[in-house]
């Protein structure tokens, strides 16, 4: 006998739901027999045929067959109807449903790590010690650690002198926001850096301290962080180094401080009369300035700061020279476009460095100049943080910056919502290890210097079959009035492909009405012309009649590393933490 869900209508009477078992597909069925030869068990020899030839699993053996049946059977327990002669039907359905064995993406490291760093996009965090907003909430520790943990690898600090300017505050300056202290950021930053992945962690510095305080700094870095810190002898990287050479490695980055760039310019026959900035200018709008830069390339006034997010004059303005060991500790220099961003990004910056824009620069650079800015990341670091206006820590559209090569996507990790499961998709990639080799035409020049262009549009180069089949876990996760109070869910599925503009498109599944447990067995196709840069959104939703759809659960995948076959696919809720046991059974093909 089933079980039954009761719903209470109006205070009065019980409306009825029986809830079903969840019943394998017919394509499961089918494959089933065909493996099994038409019997009712399947033995090891047929179950790695089956991964090998439907689920694409090359290089499988009876051996990893064996040990994969093993361990069904340990968890089936009593349930499990194994014998020595293999799975039953009933076997064979519950292994699919499990995504650590059976999940859509490979959860092992598989790139390239030797390449230089500009080669990967690098998982990166803004602002990573606010808890919430940006102006009023409590800056801590905590955050960092989360971050760490989940495999981001660029961490973000502001530094400011405490009241009493004898110490390092970290805090979003001009704000509300509480403080923490920098020795405690560091401190956590050592204890947590290589929990999740081995790869370098880059600490970015946007600075806003005396000499004093820098020198300060360069004491606590060396004494927590030890020979974990890594830093060029020769004071300057003539390349960056790879990944891979950088494991369990702390890297600093910021911009040298300004007396020290205008030592080096000297020396290198460019002018050293300081930036001026007047109020006028400081109150331009951002467009202003990007138009000012675009109509006079070699306009000296226009020093576009960049890491200086909260456009900091005092320090500019410092006489002192800074402290000669906080600059020795820099490894990846954030330089600036101090003739225009048309000019950085075509003679580049001296030797690698890092440039750093708003989203909004960005906007307009890839629209503008958009190959400029891919030839430009071929050689040097491009991060991109959130505009002013993002107070509430929201986030932009990753896929400009992505798809123009930029590795630093700087984002809110706190910032909960679309754009935010697109980052947290795409570092699914690789292992989850925070480090993603860019695809290869992102690199690579033509015989005419031709770079990759975003705006072309390319003939479709693969199309990808999506069968959603059906899900099941929310009867385990959530109480049975959570999504209606008279009556069990109306879920349906919705399935977006994020990428270069010639692949954006939503489909969605029917509504299933009143089951736990949906069955939809629908299938959808996607052409794309840039799978590389492709991600697969799954949103699921449950109908309301009366009001705003509820959130089922989401998941964002992306296709370059999808594993062909019948899949489990994990869900997360909102924050993209995973949900215990929904899982929808989904394949993947390429056609």
């Amino acid at each position: 006998m089933g079980s039954y869900n009761y719903y209470k209508m109006f205070g009065c009477f019980n409306r009825k739901f029986k809830v079903s078992e969840t019943e394998p597909p017919p394509d499961v069925m089918d494959a089933f027999h065909k493996y099994s030869e038409g019997g009712t068990q399947m033995t090891a020899d047929q179950f790695v045929r089956f991964l090998v030839e439907y689920q694409g699993e090359e290089g499988c053996n009876v051996d990893d067959a064996e040990r994969i049946m093993h361990l069904v059977v340990h968890r089936r327990h009593h349930l499990t109807k194994y014998t020595r002669r293999g799975f039953a039907l009933e076997d064979f359905f519950y292994f699919l449903f499990l995504d650590d064995l059976n999940g859509p993406i490979k959860s092992l490291v598989h790139h390239d790590m030797t390449a230089p760093l500009q080669h990967y996009f690098i998982y990166t965090g803004h602002n990573s010690y606010l808890t919430g907003n940006q102006l009023s909430s409590d800056c801590s520790e905590i955050p960092i650690i989360k971050a760490l943990e989940r495999g981001v690898r660029g961490i973000e600090l502001d530094l400011w002198p405490n009241s009493a300017k004898d110490n390092i505050h970290v805090l979003h300056g001009r704000t509300l926001t509480t403080p923490v202290t920098l020795h405690k950021c560091l401190r956590s930053i050592k204890e947590h850096a290589f929990v999740k992945s081995p790869y370098p962690v880059i600490i970015t510095l946007e600075d806003h301290l005396t000499p004093d305080l820098q020198a300060k700094v360069a004491e606590m870095v060396i004494q927590i962080f030890g020979e974990m810190l890594y830093f060029p002898e020769s004071g300057h990287l003539e390349e960056f180094p790879s990944p891979e050479a950088l494991k369990h490695r702390i890297i600093l980055s910021t911009k040298p401080p300004k007396e020290y760039l205008e030592l080096n310019n000297q020396k290198e026959g460019e002018t050293s009369s300081p930036v001026k900035k007047d109020s006028s200018e400081e109150d331009m709008s951002m467009k202003e300035i990007l138009e000012r830069a675009t109509e006079s390339e070699s306009d000296s006034k226009y020093d576009n700061d960049p890491d200086d997010e909260d456009g900091d004059i005092q320090i500019q303005k410092s006489s002192q020279l800074a402290a000669p060991e906080y600059k020795r500790l820099i490894a990846i220099h954030a330089g600036k476009a101090k003739h225009g961003l048309k000019h950085a990004l075509v003679t580049g910056l001296n030797k690698v460095n890092r440039l750093s824009l708003n989203e909004q620069e960005l906007e307009k650079a890839a629209s503008l100049y958009g190959t400029d800015v891919v030839r430009f990341t071929q050689k040097n670091i491009l991060r991109v943080y959130p505009k002013g206006t993002r107070v509430t820590s929201s986030n932009f559209q990753p896929l400009v910056g992505w798809t123009h090569g930029a590795q630093m996507l700087a984002f809110n990790m706190q910032g909960y919502g679309k754009s935010l499961w697109l980052m947290h998709g795409l570092f699914r990639s690789n292992g989850g290890c925070g480090y993603v080799k860019k695809p290869d035409f992102l690199m690579k020049r033509g015989p005419r210097n031709e770079v990759f262009d975003p705006k072309v549009k390319l003939p479709v180069k693969k199309t990808l079959k999506v069968t959603v089949y059906l899900g099941d876990g929310w009867r385990l996760d959530f109480s049975h009035t959570h999504f209606d109070s008279y009556s069990p869910p109306d879920f349906y599925t919705k399935l977006h492909i994020v990428g270069v503009p010639a692949d954006e498109a939503k489909k969605k599944t029917r509504i299933i009405e009143d089951d736990w447990g949906p069955i939809w067995d629908e299938d959808f196709i996607f052409p794309l012309t840039v799978p590389e840069l492709a991600l697969l959104r799954i949103e699921i939703r449950e109908h309301d009649m009366s009001e705003k759809d509820d959130f089922g659960g989401q998941t964002c995948l992306p296709v370059s590393e999808l594993r062909p076959g019948i899949r489990a696919v994990p869900i997360y809720d909102k924050k993209g933490e995973k949900l215990r046991s929904v899982r929808l059974l989904m394949r993947f093909q390429f056609i």
